[in-house]
């Protein structure tokens, strides 16, 4: 291995100007979205970089047009994640939880916990980015689980809080890596939503089944 490694860089010769230049341009941009946010903003910084590696030839125009994948993850993902936006502003969203959540009144609170959770969780189908649907839909889920008489708010919102790390798997588009995942067609289409539906399924079973009697445990 070590040898074929020496080969290879063997091959590839001394660093060019190119790539220099090419590692100038993404170490100032890590640098601005890093420590620059008052300075310029995350996404001015991208274009401008790619702006300058197209003008300095270290990129082909030909390159970034040929790249079908990024232009489908960028297309199809700003698409997504505008949509789920204007559902929030228009509080489609949050009359759908305040809807279902409304059936529960009556059922034991531990049950109705349980619910509410596990229809956070599936809701995410409508949201491509799991900030907005944290931000969005949880402050409506806190306050309708604080109004049920009984309910541990404290384990509650634990649950809540803990589904988002497992969200990111039931759709294409649940979580930022998951547009790249799905881009590189190593899962058809069909097979992603079936599988994502599946393990969805198991994963919030096991926090439900698993988490609830755990943190009922630790905050007793």
């Amino acid at each position: 291995m070590p040898q074929w490694a020496a080969q290879e860089l063997a091959k590839l010769g001394k660093i060019s100007l190119n790539e220099i230049g090419l590692a100038l341009l993404v170490a100032t941009a890590l640098g601005l979205w890093i420590f620059g946010r008052n300075i310029a903003d995350p996404t001015t910084v991208a274009f401008v970089a790619i702006g300058l590696m197209v003008a300095t030839r270290i990129v082909k125009w030909e390159d970034v047009l040929g790249n079908k994948t990024a232009w489908n993850i960028l297309l199809w993902f700003g698409t997504l994640v505008g949509m789920a936006d204007g559902l929030a502003r228009v509080g489609f969203v949050e009359w759908f939880a305040k809807l279902a959540s409304s059936q529960l009144s009556g059922f034991p609170p531990v049950l109705t916990m349980a619910v509410l959770v596990a229809l956070y969780y599936f809701i995410h189908y409508m949201f491509a980015n799991l900030t907005a649907h944290a931000v969005g839909v949880m402050p409506v889920m806190l306050a309708v689980g604080v109004a049920i008489p009984g309910m541990p708010v404290r384990t509650f919102a634990m649950l809540l809080c803990f589904s988002l790390a497992i969200q990111g798997v039931i759709t294409p588009y649940a979580c930022g890596p998951a547009p790249v995942y799905y881009a590189s067609g190593y899962i058809p289409r069909g097979q992603f939503w079936l599988l994502g539906l599946i393990f969805g399924c198991v994963f919030i079973t096991a926090l439900l089944v698993i988490g609830i009697p755990y943190l009922t445990f630790l905050n007793d």
